[in-house]
């Protein structure tokens, strides 16, 4: 049975205690992770720390290639770790998943090294020069979730080594193992300190948040936890950035043609079986078209493979732990209770795993948990509509601003619907697309700053004025 390692200061660091991994698919042991302590956690600060003391005051060229070299580790051992992902995740080798991931994670390091923060001269004049620098804010701590958990690593550790600052990254307890692999086989090509990584319980996380030696948090999980982090984090006032639940709605507009939306509008919802925070959950059709939209949604669906995610045939795996799985029956019971008619799926599969099939469930409305919560899983509830107005009240009317979108054919009403959905991001016939290019996040309790982009790349910094009389 393989063991793993947390990766402090270059070195390869041992538990006392070991937890199993198992497979979501099969329930098969994939590997034993260590349980780290709050001496571990000690360690890892320090060590980023001492490394930051020096890598503060690292080149841009210096920078920018730790993290080429970043991307250049990922690539080269990207079917390692997409096999252990796939094996630990659930989610499949193809398609939208493990080796999909692997590639999102080369290119976000590639294009996060391209980008730079330049002097900005605010005023120069014959009396003063006023230039804006930006600073590295010190150690950063990272805490990752189970759903996208290499990719999501990269988001946070590449933009913090980029700006001069170092990290310590502390993975779901449920998903530790290819993110202890990848920081191992990055940091052995970095500077020691620079990344450092300590697996354990919610409780290292935590003492992580609330640390006075952590200068900023980077947390990306549900709003509960998130609203701890930030409680934690608080009598420190470190910076945050929070990327948290969203439940997004789409408008489906009466000119729709499925004929060209059905498969962006399936994937925009079921993406990693629908574990996704910026998926499409929620989807309110006008009931002129709703009969159609409904018909085309389960065409597609019925089609797509689901199983074993080492198995090349599938596109779609299992829930990733028995805690999901059982809040999403539990959710699409309580729909069918309340008068949500099943067009497809809706009971789990039997046999090993935790599979829940695709889902699509029709007559449901505003008030139904499945509409309220988010579900995060392979489950779409479908509201009819027959009033815009209200459809786009519906949309907004919830706790939630992560994604949105609107689909249809005529380009003026939908910029015109795009302008009146409250999410970070809108989308216009597509949904959950993303890009490192593009920045990302929430507004209400979906998130707190953003990520991705010059604006994503300035959060890990702080600003200094250099106000010089001439």
């Amino acid at each position: 049975m393989q063991k793993y390692e947390m990766t402090i200061d270059g070195r390869s660091v041992t538990a006392d205690r070991y937890e199993e991994i198992r497979n979501p698919s099969t329930g098969a042991v994939v590997g034993l992770a260590p349980v780290g302590t709050l001496d571990h956690l000690e360690m890892a600060i320090a060590a980023a720390e001492r490394a930051f003391a020096s890598w503060r005051r690292s080149s841009d060229a210096e920078r920018e290639a730790a993290c080429n070299t970043i991307a250049r580790v990922v690539t080269e051992n990207a079917g390692e770790l997409a096999t252990l992902l796939s094996m630990e995740q659930g989610k499949p080798l193809k398609g939208l998943g493990a080796e999909f991931e692997m590639g999102g994670c080369a290119a976000w390091a590639g294009y996060t090294a391209t980008l730079k923060l330049p002097v900005t001269v605010i005023e120069d004049s014959p009396s003063k020069r006023i230039e804006m620098h930006r600073e590295p804010v010190g150690v950063v701590g990272s805490i990752t979730p189970w759903n996208w958990p290499l990719m999501i690593a990269i988001w946070h550790i590449v933009p913090a080594i980029r700006t001069g600052n170092t990290v310590v990254i502390k993975p779901s307890p449920f998903t530790p193992l290819g993110t202890l692999r990848m920081i191992e086989l990055i940091a052995a090509a970095l500077p020691p300190g620079l990344v450092n990584i300590v697996s354990g319980d919610n409780d290292i996380g935590a003492a992580l948040s609330r640390h006075e030696k952590i200068a900023k948090v980077v947390f990306t999980g549900s709003i509960e936890t998130g609203k701890k982090v930030m409680s934690s984090a608080a009598p420190t006032l470190k910076p945050l950035t929070l990327e948290l639940g969203g439940n997004d709605p789409g408008i489906v507009l009466p000119d729709v043609d499925m004929s060209k939306l059905v498969e962006p509008m399936f994937w925009g919802a079921l993406i990693n079986s629908g574990q996704t925070c910026g998926a499409l959950k929620r989807l309110y059709v006008h009931d002129s078209v709703y009969d159609e939209v409904c018909a085309a949604l389960v065409a597609y669906g019925s089609q797509i493979p689901m199983g074993d995610g080492l198995d090349t045939q599938n596109v779609l795996g299992p829930l990733q732990n028995e805690r999901q799985f059982r809040k999403v029956i539990e959710l699409v019971e309580d729909a069918k209770a309340q008068g949500a008619r099943v067009l497809l799926g809706g009971e789990p599969r039997s046999g090993s795993g935790y599979f829940y099939p695709v889902t699509f469930l029709a007559e449901c409305r505003d008030g139904m948990r499945i509409v309220d919560e988010e579900q995060f899983g392979p489950v779409l509830p479908i509201i009819r509509y027959t009033d815009l107005d209200a459809a786009i009240a519906a949309a907004n009317g919830t706790q939630f601003g992560l994604d949105a979108s609107v689909w249809g054919s005529d380009p003026a009403q939908l910029s015109a619907v795009a302008a009146r959905l409250e999410a970070g991001t809108v989308f216009i016939n597509k949904h959950a697309e993303i890009a490192p290019n593009v920045p990302f996040g929430g507004i209400k309790c979906s998130g707190l700053g953003v990520e991705f982009g010059v604006e994503g790349l300035a959060a890990y910094t702080t600003i200094k004025i250099i106000n010089a009389a001439l």
